[in-house]
């Protein structure tokens, strides 16, 4: 079965307020058995516009589990307390599980 991912660009407005969400999201990804591949971190954009200054990667076991993290009442509660501090685009992909080149 293919993972699922969240992949996110963030542009934090208010870093002491973005603490508090960044504090509190660990017990709720631990709970859907999230796990983090990229955050924030390096990075050199190549290609396109509107470039955030923060991205993340969120691997998760399937894209079931990615999407019920997202729309459950402890993540949603976690995105009022982020909101009023940066802007978010955010994305749930399932991955790619056949064959490679």
């Amino acid at each position: 079965m293919a993972k699922g991912y969240w992949i996110a660009r963030v542009d934090v407005q208010n870093p002491d307020g973005y603490k508090e969400y960044v504090a509190q999201n660990g017990p709720v990804f631990h709970k859907f058995g999230a796990r983090f591949l990229v955050r924030g971190g390096s990075f050199e954009a190549k290609e396109g516009g509107n470039h955030r200054s923060r991205n993340v990667v969120l691997e998760f076991p399937d894209y079931e589990t990615a999407l019920a993290c997202y729309e459950s009442e402890d993540y949603q509660r976690l995105v009022r307390l982020r909101a009023p501090h940066g802007i978010s685009d955010l994305i749930i992909v399932e991955g790619y599980d056949g064959p490679q080149p």
